[in-house]
C-alpha cells in the first residue's frame, strides 16, 4: 500500500535537482553576478522602507524570486518553492498600509527542509520519501516555528536542502536533491546539515532562514558561509514539527541572519513556551523581558570577562592559520574592553567527561520518528513510521544508509519499530548533561566568566567533497544543550571563511548576542558573496534586438527578436527597477517566424512610468535546459 498524499500540495512548486546543471567546470570568473539592489539588506532596512512607502513586500519578494530564479541551478539551495509567496507578499502589504504589520511584516524567510510547512511534503531530505519515491509525507500543519514567524507576517520563500536525515554537518551530498553549493565559494563545502539554508541567506535569496541542530547543523553552516546564528538553549525554542534525531535531548532551531541584530529579531519571535512543545515551559522566566534585540550594545564586551580555548576544553590543537587568526580576534576583543582568561577549563576534568560519556541521545529515535508523524498528520489516515519503512525501497540503516552510524549509539531499529511508542529513559544521557552542566557552571564561578569565545573551527573549511567540517564546539555544547552565537572573524588566506562562537551558561542567548554585537560592529568581517552564474552557450541566443535605448509612450509597442537554433520555446520579459513602486508585466511569449528567427512584441500601458527596465529573453532548448540574455537597450516608458 502507498502512503497517499492526504492533503494536496498545492503549495508547493518542486525543484528537480536532476534537470539542473550543476557542473562546476562550466563556470568562468566572467559569470559573476550583476547588482542586486537588496544585497545585505536588513529586517530593520525593509521596516523602514515598507514604512516611508520606497517599495514594497510584493516587489521585495517578486525581486528575491527572480535571484533564485536566477542562481538557484548553480547553487542548489531549495527543495521546494512557495508559489503563494507574491500573495502572501500582498497580504503583508495591505497589514502594512492597515497599520497592522507584525515584528516580521513582509520579511522573506527560508525554512530548513526538515521542518513542517503545511502543504509541503517533508522528505527528511532521503530520496525514499523524496518527490519521485512511492511516499508522499505532507504535513497538515505548520511547526510551531513556522506558525511564529507567519504570524508576525513573515513571508516563507520556500524550504531549503538539507543531507539525507540531516546526518552530515559538513555537506549536503546524500539529499535526494543533490548538493548544495557554498554561497561564498562554490568548491567549498556549504556546511550541514543546514546547508540550504545557509546558502540562502548567504546568497541573499532571502533575508533570514530557519536552522536545525542536533550537532553542529545551526553553527557549521554559518561559519563556512561567513553568518550570524543561534544555537539556542536546549528548550528555548519549540522543535515540534521537525523530523526528528533527538527531539528530546538534543534537537534545536535556531536563525541564520547576516547581521547580529537580525538574529536577535527573529530569535524574539521564536522563543518562549508553546503548548506545543512541553520541553519548551523551561523557557518559563529565562527570556529578557525586554527581549534580545533591545539588548544590544555595542559597548556590551566592555569590562567582560571571556574564556579562551585550550587543552583543558579539547586536546585538539588549531592549525597555525586558524591559530593566527584567532589571535587576532582575542587583540580585537581586548580592543573593546574584554578580560580574557586563557584556558579556564584546565584541570576541569571536563575532556574525562567528554570521553567518559561520548556521543549520545539518541536512543529514542524511533519513538521521536512516531511522535512527529502523529502530530503532522492528526487525521490519522498516515501509516506509522514501522509501515512507511516497509513500503519503501530500502531502509535508511542499512549498510551505506545515512542511518546506519546509529546503530553504535543505542539505537536498534528493527527491536524499536516493533514498538515505536515505548520512549527509552535515556539515563545516560541525563547523567551526562548533569556532569557536562555541572562543570561548566564552576568553571564560570570559579574564574567570574561572563561567557566563551572559541573559534568554530580548528581549520579552515573543506573542499565541497574534501575532509569534514573540523568544529570545536559541537559535541560538548550539544550535549550539554548551552547556547552558542557564531559571528563572521575574517578569511583564511584561501578565502575560505573564518568565525568566532560565543557561547555561555543555559538561557544567556541575551549576553551572547549582545557581546555578539559588539565585536560584528566594530570589526564588520562579512562580505557579501559574489554569486556565479553557469558559463551559457553563446550560440543559444544572439542577435538580440533592441541593441539601442528605446522610450515609449503608452500605447506605443517594442519589438523583441533573437536568433538561435529552431525549435525553442522563448519568451521575454520586462525588469522594471524595483525602486520606481511599479508592477513589471507578465511574462511575455515569443514565436518562431523563421527557422530560428523569434520575435515578440509588448506594448506600454497608461500605468507604468519607468526609467531603463531590462529586457530580458528565456530560451529554453528541447532538452530541457534554459538559456536567459539581456538585451543591450533599455527601455524606458513616459506618461
Amino acid at each position: 500500500m502507498r502512503a497517499h498524499t492526504y492533503l494536496n500540495v498545492k503549495r508547493a512548486a518542486f525543484l528537480s535537482v536532476s534537470a539542473l546543471a550543476l557542473s562546476i567546470a562550466s563556470v568562468t570568473p566572467a559569470a559573476a553576478e550583476e547588482e542586486f539592489e537588496l544585497l545585505e539588506v536588513t529586517v530593520s532596512d525593509l521596516q523602514e522602507a515598507y514604512e516611508d512607502g520606497t517599495y514594497t513586500a510584493e516587489q521585495v519578494t517578486e525581486s528575491y524570486l527572480e535571484r533564485i530564479e536566477r542562481y538557484e541551478d548553480h547553487y542548489n539551495a531549495f527543495t521546494f518553492l512557495n508559489d503563494q509567496a507574491i500573495e502572501d507578499a500582498k497580504a503583508s502589504d495591505e497589514r502594512i498600509q492597515n497599520g497592522e504589520a507584525g515584528t516580521l511584516e513582509g520579511i522573506p524567510v527560508v525554512i530548513k527542509e526538515a521542518v513542517d510547512v503545511e502543504g509541503f511534503q517533508s522528505t527528511f531530505g532521503w530520496e525514499g520519501f523524496g518527490p519521485d519515491s512511492s511516499i508522499s509525507i505532507v504535513p497538515e500543519l505548520d511547526a510551531p516555528i513556522v506558525q511564529d514567524l507567519r504570524a508576525e507576517g513573515a513571508i516563507i520563500v520556500g524550504k531549503t536542502n538539507i543531507p539525507a536525515f540531516s546526518t552530515s554537518g559538513t555537506r549536503a551530498d546524500t539529499s535526494w536533491a543533490g548538493d548544495t553549493y557554498n554561497a561564498v565559494d562554490r568548491a567549498l563545502a556549504p556546511g550541514g546539515s543546514s546547508s540550504g539554508t545557509a546558502t540562502a541567506i548567504s546568497g541573499n535569496f532571502a533575508v533570514l532562514g530557519v536552522a536545525e541542530e542536533t550537532g553542529g547543523s545551526i553553527q557549521n553552516p554559518a561559519a563556512a558561509q561567513s553568518l550570524v546564528s543561534v544555537k539556542p538553549s536546549f528548550g528555548l525554542v519549540p522543535n515540534t514539527g521537525t523530523t526528528p534525531l533527538a527531539a528530546n535531548t538534543r534537537d534545536v532551531l535556531g536563525p541564520h541572519s547576516r547581521s547580529v541584530e537580525d538574529a536577535a529579531i527573529m530569535l524574539d519571535v521564536t522563543a518562549g513556551y508553546t503548548v506545543q512543545d512541553p520541553k519548551t515551559i523551561a523557557a518559563i522566566g529565562n527570556i529578557p523581558a525586554n527581549g534580545y534585540a533591545d539588548s544590544l550594545s555595542e559597548d556590551s564586551l566592555e569590562g567582560k570577562r571571556i574564556g579562551l580555548y585550550g587543552e583543558g576544553w579539547r586536546d585538539e590543537e588549531l592549525s597555525e592559520e586558524t591559530e593566527e587568526l584567532y589571535e587576532r580576534s582575542i587583540e580585537e576583543l581586548e580592543a573593546l574592553g574584554a578580560k580574557v582568561v586563557e584556558d579556564p577549563f584546565a584541570g576541569s576534568e571536563f575532556i574525562d567527561v567528554m570521553e567518559q560519556y561520548g556521543n549520545i541521545g539518541y536512543e529514542a529515535l524511533v519513538s521521536d520518528f512516531q511522535a512527529y508523524l502523529d502530530r503532522l498528520n492528526p487525521s490519522g489516515d498516515l501509516p506509522s513510521i514501522a509501515e512507511l519503512f516497509e513500503q519503501a525501497e530500502e531502509v535508511p540503516w542499512a549498510e551505506g544508509g545515512p542511518l546506519a552510524h546509529f546503530g553504535n549509539r543505542g539505537v536498534d531499529f528493527e527491536e524499536d519499530l516493533q514498538n515505536p511508542y515505548d520512549i527509552p529513559k535515556q539515563v545516560e544521557f541525563t547523567k551526562a548533561r548533569t556532569a557536562y552542566l555541572h562543570i561548566v557552571d564552576q568553571v564560570i564561578e570559579d574564574h567570574d566568566l561572563d561567557g566563551f569565545v572559541y573559534p568554530q573551527m580548528s581549520e579552515e573549511i573543506p573542499n565541497l567533497h574534501g575532509g569534514d567540517h573540523s568544529a570545536t564546539t559541537v559535541l560538548e555544547i550539544n550535549m550539554s544543550g548551552l547556547p552558542l552565537v557564531t559571528v563572521p572573524a575574517g578569511n583564511y588566506e584561501s578565502g575560505s571563511p573564518f568565525s568566532l562562537a560565543f557561547f555561555g551558561e543555559m538561557w544567556s542567548e541575551q549576553e551572547l548576542l549582545a557581546m555578539a554585537y559588539s565585536y560584528e560592529q566594530e570589526t564588520n568581517y562579512r562580505e557579501a558573496p559574489v554569486l556565479e552564474q553557469p558559463e551559457q552557450d553563446e550560440s543559444v541566443i544572439r542577435n538580440i534586438q533592441p541593441t539601442e535605448d528605446q522610450t515609449l509612450q503608452a500605447g506605443e509597442s517594442v519589438r523583441v527578436s533573437f536568433e538561435g537554433e529552431s525549435g525553442l520555446e522563448a519568451s521575454f520579459a520586462i525588469r522594471i527597477p524595483l525602486f520606481t513602486r511599479a508592477a513589471a508585466p507578465t511574462e511575455i511569449m515569443m514565436r518562431e517566424v523563421e527557422d530560428g528567427y523569434y520575435e515578440g512584441y509588448w506594448t506600454a500601458t497608461n500605468n507604468l512610468q519607468v526609467e531603463g527596465a531590462e529586457i530580458e529573453i528565456k530560451a529554453i532548448d528541447q532538452e530541457g535546459q534554459e538559456f536567459r540574455e539581456v538585451a543591450e537597450g533599455r527601455l524606458s516608458i513616459e506618461q
